[in-house]
């Protein structure tokens, strides 16, 4: 476990530097048709579970032009997906909120999704739901860092529904 942990700081480390160095230096040559965030994210899948729990890496996508205002906020579809350890393939398209708070952002999503267990942990489903919530700090006008938490499962459609909860830290840029 130690070992895991060591790699997904040295990964956060990483991730982190590589942010820093591609800060924007001059806000007059700031890109004015940065509509497309990705996300690149890396954690651990199925935290809870001493038995089954492994390490994951993973991207999403938002289109910036397709945000709706709306009585939940500011809406707007996503799409991703995730690889485990263990070879667990999760992708995934749903709609995510996102409520700015200063320099900080706070997303939920829910996310509908096709699921592989690989050789990682039978979810009972090829179809998984993911609901998240996303911590993120603005680092500049085009990079975000965060922390995320979020629970896949198949809402009971499936006769087994164990569930996961994973946790992972963020990398968001926008193009």
């Amino acid at each position: 476990m130690f070992v895991l942990m060591k790699k997904i700081f040295r990964t956060l480390f990483s991730i982190l530097i590589l942010s820093l160095i591609a800060l924007e230096t001059n806000s007059e040559e700031k890109i004015v048709d940065n509509n497309h965030e990705f996300t690149f994210y890396t954690g651990l899948f199925d935290h809870n579970h001493a038995y089954g729990n492994s390490s994951l890496v993973g991207f999403q996508h938002q289109d910036h032009d397709l945000f709706r205002d709306s009585l939940l906020g500011k809406l707007s579809p996503v799409t991703g997906g995730l690889i485990t350890a263990d070879n667990a393939v999760y992708m995934y398209t749903g709609v995510q909120a996102e409520y700015s708070l200063g320099p900080l952002n706070f997303t939920p999503s829910v996310s509908p999704g096709y699921y592989n267990s690989g050789n990682g942990r039978n979810l009972g489903s090829d179809f998984e739901i993911k609901s998240e919530i996303k911590l993120s700090l603005k680092l500049s006008e085009n990079n975000q860092f965060g922390m995320s938490y979020n629970h896949i499962s198949n809402a009971d459609t499936a006769d087994m529904n164990p569930g996961i909860e994973s946790y992972t830290f963020n990398f968001l840029r926008k193009f």
